[in-house]
C-alpha cells in the first residue's frame, strides 16, 4: 500500500481503538488551552492539570497574564520545569494578544505563530481543538510514531508535519494527531513499545518490535 493508504488504514484502526481521543490538558477558553500548552512543554498534562486550576482563577484574562509580575508568575508554575522561560514567553505572548487582538486569542496560524513563544506546534493545538479549524500536532509522540510506522523518515517537526499534511484528509489532522498521542503514551512507548499487543503493528515498519511483555 502507498502512503496515503497505510494512513488511512492506521487511521481508522486507532479512531475505533481510541474513540474519545482528544487533548488531556484541561481548560475552558481559548486562553486558558494556550497558556496550559505552553506550560505542557517539556513537562507531563497530568502536572499542568495540577497547577491550572489555581492560575487560571488568579490570571482570567490575557490582561492579568500580561500584566503579572514575572516572579510571582513564576512561583505560580514553578512546577511545570523551565518555568523562567515559560512565566517570560506567557507574559510576552499575553501582552501581544492585548495590543494586537484585543484581548482575544487569534483564530489564525500567521496571528497565532506572530506571538512570542508561539510556534506551529502550539497554534495548531489552539486551532484544532478550540476553533476546529484542522491542524497536525507534532510533539514528541507523533514524532516517534510517526517515523516508527513509516509514515515520513523526516526528523524535523515541521517537516513532519508538512508529510503527514499530505498523506492525510485534513478533516482528520487533528485527529490523528490525538490518535498517534494516546498510542504512543499507551502502546507504542519510547524505551519499549508493546509490539505485541499493538493493534497496527502489522503495518508498522519498525524493525525491533517486541514480541513479549
Amino acid at each position: 500500500m502507498d502512503l496515503r493508504q497505510k494512513a488511512e488504514k492506521v487511521f481508522l484502526i486507532l479512531k475505533k481503538e481510541y474513540p474519545d481521543a482528544k487533548t488531556a490538558l484541561n481548560f475552558s477558553t481559548p486562553l486558558q488551552l494556550l497558556v496550559a500548552t505552553i506550560l505542557s512543554a517539556q513537562c507531563t498534562d497530568e502536572r499542568v492539570n495540577i497547577v491550572t486550576p489555581r492560575l487560571f482563577k488568579k490570571y482570567g484574562t490575557a490582561a492579568a497574564f500580561a500584566n503579572a509580575a514575572r516572579y510571582e508568575l513564576e512561583q505560580e508554575i514553578k512546577s511545570t520545569g523551565f518555568f523562567r522561560n515559560k512565566a517570560k514567553n506567557i507574559i510576552a505572548c499575553c501582552k501581544g494578544i492585548v495590543e494586537r487582538h484585543g484581548g482575544k486569542v487569534p483564530s489564525g496560524m500567521e496571528e497565532l505563530t506572530g506571538l512570542p513563544g508561539i510556534g506551529r506546534k502550539t497554534a495548531n493545538v489552539i486551532l484544532g481543538n478550540v476553533f476546529g479549524i484542522p491542524g497536525i500536532v507534532v510533539d514528541t509522540h507523533v514524532i516517534r510514531l510517526s517515523g516508527r510506522i513509516g509514515l515520513t523518515k523526516e526528523k524535523d517537526p515541521v517537516k513532519i508535519e508538512f508529510a503527514l499534511m499530505r498523506i492525510i484528509d485534513k478533516k482528520n489532522w487533528t485527529m490523528f494527531s490525538h490518535l498517534l498521542v494516546f498510542h504512543g503514551r499507551n502502546v507504542c512507548k519510547a524505551r519499549r513499545p508493546a509490539c505485541y499487543k499493538c493493534s497496527i503493528a502489522e503495518i508498522c515498519s519498525y524493525t525491533e518490535k517486541t514480541d513479549e511483555p
